[in-house]
């Protein structure tokens, strides 16, 4: 990658909403870190395309998309269950209309069936897990609007 390339890039990154960027290719490796001093790049190679490095065009678009609205995070580690029986409907759906304190999922952890309320009223956008998925503390479940 040429220095005029990586000026571009640096350039995409600070007008972006991203506060870190990081590509990796062929053991080469640029990292890019907004609001910190010096930006660092190691080991670029100097043969990579342009057009591999702004790849990540697709998750910024994400990243703002996801900035729209309220995330409903799992309070502890578990299994997911949108409904409440296997064959039961699901709690919610993309689109249903919520209030604060519906019940959007259950996470079973060690046993134990934990009602996922929200804590916001509004429409579920997007739902990230899927039903029986294992879920981490802090993992974006549920975008409100």
């Amino acid at each position: 990658m040429e220095l005029k390339q990586i000026l571009q890039l640096i350039d995409a990154v600070s007008g972006s909403s991203l506060d870190k960027f990081e590509y990796e290719e062929n053991g080469s490796k640029l990292s890019l870190e907004k609001g910190k001093e010096p930006v660092i790049m190691t080991q670029v190679a100097e043969n990579e395309e342009m057009s591999q490095a702004l790849k990540p065009s697709a998750e910024i678009q994400k990243e703002e998309k996801e900035s729209t609205g309220q995330i409903v995070k799992s309070p502890l580690v578990g299994t997911f269950y949108a409904a409440p029986a296997e064959d039961a409907d699901p709690f919610v759906k993309t689109g249903d209309k919520i209030k604060q304190g519906q019940v959007l999922a259950i996470v079973e952890a060690m046993k134990l069936m934990n009602d996922i309320e929200s804590e916001y009223e509004g429409e579920i956008a997007e739902i990230y897990v899927e039903n029986g998925q294992s879920v981490e503390y802090g993992q974006p479940l549920f975008r409100i609007i």
